[in-house]
């Protein structure tokens, strides 16, 4: 009876996320299993279990950037992810707006939370782009 119980209520949450994201219900449930089975039923998801779906899923390797994406989408600032927090991150991550997206990229790269981002926090990420970039002309 539990299960039953505790599908409905995550049917209901997936309706009410669908209508705050860009994802439909069906997808908003799909995202919502996805959360139960990286935290084994657990209701938060934390930043190691976080750097391993963007390192499995998306190929990321660089530590500080996806230390910066996880804190983008922690929004309460708790160190973990709640499912709203997930599927709501994960929105604007994939089919976000361009304002929604700048504004996600934003709060990526200004690393002191200031409400600017500096040469000193743009330096490191701009000599991996052109390490990245030479890299790519090298394997052509």
């Amino acid at each position: 009876m539990a299960g039953i119980l505790g599908r409905k209520v995550q049917q209901k949450l997936a309706e009410a996320m669908s209508k705050r994201s860009h994802f439909s219900k069906d997808e908003v449930d799909k995202l919502l299993d996805m959360y139960s089975a990286i935290t084994i039923g657990g209701t938060r998801l934390d930043r190691n279990k976080f750097r391993d779906v963007l390192h499995n899923t998306f190929d990321m390797t660089d530590d500080i950037l996806m230390d910066r994406v996880f804190r983008a989408f922690d929004k309460d600032m708790d160190s973990n992810l709640s499912q709203e927090e997930w599927v709501l991150g994960l929105s604007v991550f994939l089919r976000g707006t361009l304002e929604e997206r700048v504004a996600y990229c934003f709060n990526v790269y200004d690393m002191n939370n200031d409400g600017y981002i500096s040469r000193e926090e743009n330096v490191p990420n701009a000599q991996k782009l052109q390490w990245s970039s030479k890299q790519q002309k090298r394997t052509r």
